[in-house]
Formats: C-alpha cells, sequence, structure tokens
C-alpha cells in the first residue's frame, strides 16, 4: 500500500488525518513541520505527501520547493483555507498534484489522496519498465562473443552519444530491432520516445499519414488533426523497418525530412521543426533496389552514414549456447519452471541446425522446450520435433538457366522422377515431394502422366486437398 507523509503544526490536525488514512490502508507518517517532514520523506519511499500551506517556519510551498526534482518524487497535496486560495494555485504551478480547502470532509481526502496514490503507482510503474528496458538493451545484454557480434557491438558504441542516421542489415530474426533499441537506450535520447514501425505492415495507402500525420479535412475520414509518428517521437529515436519496402512516393517525403528536419502534415501549410534520429533496417539489398528503380539513390546515402550488418544465427554458432541459456532464464521467469540447463546431444542439434529463423526461432523452440519439458534438463526429445530438417530426396539438381525454365515443364520432370525413384509407389513419391496423397493424384492427371494400372484413388477424392 502506498506511503503517506501528512505535515502539519496542528497535532490535532495531524492526529485526524493520520486515522483516517490508515483506516484505508495506507503506511502514514506524520510531521510538525516541513522541515521534519523533508527528513522523513528522505528516509521514506513516500508517494503521497499532504502539507498545510501556513505553518510555522517553512511553509508548504517552500517545502515544495525543496524537494528533489527526480520522476518519482511523491505527489504533493496542499491544505488551504478559502482565505488563501491564490496560495493554492501558486502550489499548483511549482509541481503540487491537488489541494483540499478547510474545513476538510473526510470523503475528499479519501478521494484526492487515492488518486494521488494511483498515479504514483503508475509513475513508479513507468520508471520500473523503463529501467528494465534499459538495462534489457544495454550493451552488455547484447549476447554474443562471436567475431561478427564483437565488432556489430563495438560499432554500436561508437554511434549511440551521437545523432548520426544508421542503416542495419540482417536477416528476418537477427534482431534488428534489438540493436536499434541498444542504440537509443544507450543515448542522450533514452528518456524521450522510442517509436518503432514496420513499414511493411502499413498499406502504402496509409504509411503517409502515419508518418506525417495529418490536419482535419485532409481526405475523407479525417475529422480532428493527428499528429504523425514521426512528430510524436521529438527528441527520441524514430525506427523504420523494413524500409525497402516504402513506396517511392513516402521516400522523397522522408528524404525531405532527413534533410529539412522538418515535417508538414497532410493537408498542412506549415512545416514543424523536429529533432528525431532516424535508425532504418532493412533485410532486402538496397543497392539492387537502386537498380530496379524500387528504392532512392538519394535517401539511400542518407540512410547509410553508419551501417550495421547482423551476421546470420549460422555465422555465429559460437553463439548458440549463449542464447540457449538466456532463453532458458527468461521462460523460467515467465513459466514459473525451474530448467537448469541442456543436455549436451540437443544443445549438439542446436548449433547444426541451419535456422532460417534465425534467433526469433530459437527462442521459439526454447520457449516450447520449457513450457513442455517433464525433466529439469531440456532433452533432445523436447526439441527434436521443432527441428525437422527436409530431406533431400535426390531427384534432381535444379540449375536455372539464362533463358529461364516453364515452371509446369519442371514440374512435370519432377513428378515423373519421383515415381521412378519411388518405384512407381504413389504414396512414397508423394512423400518424397512432400505433397498429400490426394494432390499428388490430381498432378499426374493433369499432366497426363501414366499412373499404375489399380493404385488409383477413388475418383471423388482426386482433387481434393489441393
Amino acid at each position: 500500500m502506498a506511503v503517506v507523509i501528512v505535515i502539519d503544526d496542528e497535532p490535532l490536525q495531524r492526529g485526524i488525518l493520520k486515522a483516517i488514512l490508515m483506516d484505508e490502508g495506507y503506511e502514514v507518517y506524520t510531521a510538525e513541520s516541513a522541515e521534519e517532514g523533508l527528513k522523513i520523506i528522505g528516509e521514506q519511499d513516500a508517494d503521497v505527501v499532504l502539507t498545510d500551506l501556513n505553518m510555522a517556519g517553512m511553509t508548504g510551498i517552500q517545502m515544495l520547493e525543496h524537494l528533489p526534482d527526480v520522476p518519482s518524487r511523491p505527489a504533493v497535496v496542499v491544505i488551504t483555507a478559502y482565505g488563501t486560495i491564490n496560495s493554492a494555485v501558486e502550489a499548483m504551478k511549482k509541481g503540487a498534484f491537488d489541494y483540499l480547502i478547510k474545513p476538510l470532509e473526510k470523503d475528499v481526502i479519501i478521494h484526492v489522496v487515492a488518486k494521488a496514490a494511483e498515479r504514483m503507482a503508475l509513475l513508479k510503474e513507468n520508471i520500473r519498465l523503463h529501467n528494465e528496458l534499459f538495462s534489457k538493451f544495454n550493451m552488455d545484454g547484447i549476447i554474443g562473443r562471436s567475431k561478427k557480434m564483437t565488432e556489430v557491438i563495438d560499432v554500436v558504441r561508437k554511434i549511440t552519444a551521437t545523432p548520426v542516421t544508421v542503416l542495419i542489415y540482417g536477416e528476418s530474426g537477427t534482431g534488428k530491432e534489438l540493436i536499434a533499441r541498444a542504440v537509443h537506450y544507450n543515448s542522450p535520447r533514452k528518456n524521450a520516445p522510442f517509436t518503432p514501425i514496420n513499414c511493411a505492415a502499413i498499406p502504402d495507402n496509409l504509411i503517409e499519414s502515419e508518418l506525417f500525420g495529418y490536419e482535419a479535412g485532409a481526405f475523407t475520414g479525417a475529422s480532428q488533426r493527428k499528429a504523425g509518428l514521426i512528430e510524436s517521437s521529438e527528441g527520441g529515436t524514430l525506427f523504420l523497418d523494413e524500409i525497402g519496402d516504402l513506396p517511392l512516393l513516402t521516400q522523397a517525403k522522408l528524404l525531405r525530412v532527413l534533410q529539412d528536419k522538418e515535417v508538414r502534415r497532410l493537408g498542412g501549410k506549415d512545416t514543424i521543426k523536429i529533432n528525431v534520429r532516424l535508425i532504418a533496417a532493412t533485410n532486402k539489398d538496397l543497392e539492387k533496389e537502386i537498380e530496379k528503380g524500387k528504392f532512392r539513390e538519394d535517401l539511400y546515402y542518407r540512410l547509410k552514414v553508419v551501417t550495421v550488418t547482423l551476421p546470420p544465427l549460422t555465422e555465429r554458432r559460437e553463439d548458440i549456447a549463449l542464447l540457449v541459456n538466456f532463453f532458458i532464464s527468461k521462460y523460467n521467469a515467465e513459466f514459473e519452471k525451474q530448467i537448469s540447463g541442456i543436455d549436451g546431444r540437443a544443445l549438439k542439434l542446436l548449433s547444426d541446425f541451419h535456422w532460417p529463423g534465425n534467433i526469433r526461432q530459437l527462442g521459439a523452440v526454447i520457449e516450447r522446450a520449457v513450457l513442455m519439458a517433464d525433466t529439469t534438463v531440456i532433452s533432445l526429445d523436447d526439441i527434436k520435433s521443432e527441428l525437422k530438417q527436409p530431406v533431400s530426396c535426390g531427384i534432381m539438381d535444379i540449375e536455372i538457366p539464362d533463358e529461364g525454365i516453364v515452371f509446369e515443364e519442371l514440374e512435370k520432370q519432377l513428378l515423373k522422377q519421383a515415381m521412378q525413384k519411388a518405384n512407381n509407389v504413389a504414396a512414397k513419391a508423394a512423400r518424397l515431394l512432400g505433397m498429400s496423397y490426394k494432390t499428388f493424384w490430381y498432378r499426374l492427371e493433369k499432366f497426363g502422366i501414366n499412373i499404375p494400372t489399380g493404385t488409383r484413388p477413388p475418383k471423388d477424392a482426386a482433387h481434393g486437398d489441393l
């Protein structure tokens, strides 16, 4: 329950307030002067302070001025008489949460203190989450001792204190947003917003209004003004993930933002100065996208002031054991489990796997293993079903010629060779191609491939399960 400090030079008033608040479950301390109250505030993790304005010695307003200017400073409720309302207003300007007017009413006291305590609870939770984020994205929290990850961390350390634009390359699941957050939370902007946007997830006709905002009446349905994500990231960092999917028109407007440090809402006439750091990420080769005419060359060079390239998990296999231990600890806490580690055979399978989904996929495998494990050690049985290696059927090696191929002809050849490889056993041939039995038969009929007598499925099933 919240801690409340009552400061009043009248013993009766202090006693009444203490009794009321203790009945509500608060932990209450009292002081007969502002000086004594400040000392108690320094000793206790106070949430709410109730203080009289006019006291001998230091006044309530002077006490307010002596409170430390930190995010966790307690919410102050001042107590005043009708004749000193102006003083209460002055106290509010100096940071008081609210004021109570004498004579005090019990219900009003309870209501105001409850609101103040609720505000402090939310504030402390925000501070806790911020500290948790800072700890999580601290450089020491980036997991990896491989040479390539060490090089990445060295680059990130050098750029955090600067405002430079950063371009992060990496396959899906390699941790591009993790690096972007590490840059932000280790920079002077760490107390300002970090705004992540997946450019590929927002439709082309909405991305512009999301980024730049709009004025009322800018388009059908724009009933009121809305600030864009760039504008709302003021003082902080805007992270544009999958920037290679940004439409060309929006790319041009983003270039203008980077050049002029200002943004204009859709339908607006005035420009708004901004102070936002941009970090972009992509799994595409932007130079090839430029050649295709899908990405602006001038924007590309604006973005790549500093480039960070994240290696796929297969190029940092020595980090897999570290990552496994990290995920075990994470999901132990989340699921209230007591998994102590992973056995050698299971770890070897993880180390040898090809990881198309990179770290994200590894995390999902360990999450399921921790949740489902029946013992305190993750075994091969706990993970092997999640790591089914594609089996080579040895049917054909495909090399695409410069003039291209006819896909249907390729499919026809695959079907024939699968049947040959399976000695005309249709079920086995279907398995070799990863098809269902019904789908396989439908494909054979489609291309007029001879079907062994007596092995045809029922006619009404031939076109099912496509």
